[in-house]
């Protein structure tokens, strides 16, 4: 037997008897929760048995088919128990809005399509705050306007006084299209780009994970100057996540391109919604270059209308034409009245949100159907009548699509939505090498449902109300759903920070 066999079966050895170690009575610890006789699901190594689980900490450290003793211990009998669910995706970011997501079994949820101009800050008024975990892209729409001398002024005042009232992250959420507006027509002339990969680096060491570039809201930007960032990102190593330019097939085309032509990892936000009838094409360009090696993903939402802001450029001149709808589909959120004419005109110089009926359920069906396309909610900053994708997204996909239409199987819908989020931020977030797993080391993330009783019942009519069918849901290894209530005062949210972070 040759050296190099003596060592792989010694390190077999080793690594066998470690293993039951771990699940063997003899070896029983009393662990800090256990959960009992649940269904444990995880989509990398397609475990789905009935397992215990011991916590230590903030990790798993047992799963086991003997039993486990613990200080808290939970009887997951008819329940699965799966990773908790990761929203790359959610515009809402503050504890009101984390306490919809939560019930909704999510416990990371990411600020990454627009990003934040200011990442120190945003960081620092999530820290102790947080029901689930948090982090954020830097906004390349705000610091492409603040690298434009004739605005640096209005925003260096705006994120001032965001700093100063202290009003929390929805305040940063509220002031994007304020923060991009001033800039949103303008070409930033080429000469300011070393100012804007500065503020971008800038915001990278303080723990951003990658740029937000949803370019469909300033339309003057250049390709120039879209592809210079692409080439900025492949440098830094970081990904983008755009909202493509307009509707239909250029936008896409576009972004694949420059990430085939610099290499530059993509991430493309709600395929749904920018491609509407034409998002086979659309996922056959981003899937076929992500066959060929490119590292191009994408995500989709549940539902057959969007939201943003009536103010925004994607409401210019010729929007009917380009979205296929009129004013009557289009829906004011704080009073749920769908608009005319003149109350377009109003409100639009007014401001404010609208939710969007533009799309239709065979669209998002097929487009939830084709398993390498990941589920995010694209939720916005809570308010009463905002669209419910904030607080149903992955119950309305697991009950509606996966138990109900049956358009994947249960693992394949579970993987959606928390080992592929994960594997689209490890190499920009070594963290998340230890989410959306359920093995022995991972972070003690963990979502446990009725996969029979899990279904969202926020609708565009009734205003925002809590998912059903999530029983319990850890984040860091502390609950914060209990029982199907939540945790009052719960707040063990963490920082997921980018590799470039620097303290």
């Amino acid at each position: 037997m040759t050296c190099i066999s003596r060592c792989v079966r010694r390190i077999q050895a080793i690594t066998a008897l470690f293993a039951i170690a771990l699940i063997s009575p003899s070896f029983a610890q009393e662990y800090d929760i256990v959960i009992s006789n649940g269904r444990v699901m995880d989509p990398e190594t397609g475990l789905d048995a009935i397992r215990n689980v011991g916590i230590r900490g903030e990790s798993v450290v047992a799963i086991s088919m003997q039993p486990l003793n613990g200080t808290t211990e939970v009887d997951a009998t008819g329940l699965v128990v799966s990773p908790g669910f990761i929203d790359l995706h959610a515009h809402g970011q503050s504890a009101r809005a984390n306490e919809f997501q939560a019930m909704d079994g999510v416990t990371t949820a990411l600020e990454l399509e627009a990003g934040v101009p200011d990442v120190a800050m945003f960081l620092a008024m999530r820290e102790g705050d947080a029901v689930i975990n948090y982090g954020t892209s830097i906004s390349h729409g705000a610091l492409r306007t603040w690298s434009m001398p004739e605005h640096e002024d209005k925003l260096n005042t705006l994120v001032a006084g965001l700093q100063e009232a202290g009003d929390g992250t929805d305040g940063i959420e509220n002031s994007f299209f304020d923060a991009i507006a001033a800039g949103q027509y303008q070409a930033l002339d080429a000469q300011y780009h070393p100012v804007l990969w500065k503020r971008l680096g800038k915001g990278l060491t303080d723990g951003a994970l990658g740029i937000g570039m949803p370019h469909a809201y300033y339309p003057g930007v250049t390709a120039d100057e879209t592809f210079h960032l692409f080439e900025f990102a492949a440098e830094q190593q970081v990904p983008i996540y755009t909202h493509v330019k307009g509707m239909g097939t250029a936008g896409v085309q576009e972004v694949v391109a420059n990430a085939v032509a610099t290499g530059a990892a993509l991430h493309i936000v709600h395929i749904n919604s920018t491609s509407l009838a034409q998002y086979q094409t659309n996922l056959d360009v981003i899937l076929g270059a992500q066959a060929r090696g490119a590292d191009i993903t994408t995500e989709a939402y549940p539902y057959t209308a969007g939201s943003t802001g009536l103010q925004s450029a994607l409401f210019d001149d010729g929007w009917q034409e380009i979205m296929g709808i009129s004013y009557g589909d289009v829906q004011w959120q704080d009073t749920g009245e769908r608009l005319t004419e003149e109350t377009f005109k109003r409100y639009r110089q007014e401001g404010g949100i609208v939710i969007i009926h533009l799309m239709k359920p065979e669209w998002i069906k097929a487009i939830l159907s084709d398993p390498r396309v990941m589920v995010a909610s694209d939720g916005m900053p809570y308010a009463p009548g905002a669209h419910p994708r904030g607080a149903g997204t992955f119950s309305r996909f697991l009950g509606r699509y996966v138990r109900d239409q049956e358009i994947i199987s249960l693992m394949g819908g579970l993987a959606k939505v928390t080992l592929m989020p994960a594997e689209r931020l490890e190499a920009v977030s070594p963290q998340m090498k230890r989410k959306g797993r359920m093995q022995i080391g991972s972070d003690a993330d963990i979502t446990i449902f009725s996969a029979q009783k899990i279904i969202d019942t926020a609708d565009f009519e009734g205003g925002l109300s809590y998912s059903t069918g999530v029983q319990y849901v850890l984040v860091n290894g502390q609950f914060v759903v209990w029982d199907g209530e939540l945790v009052e005062g719960a707040r063990p949210g963490r920082a997921i920070l980018g590799k470039k972070a620097v303290f």
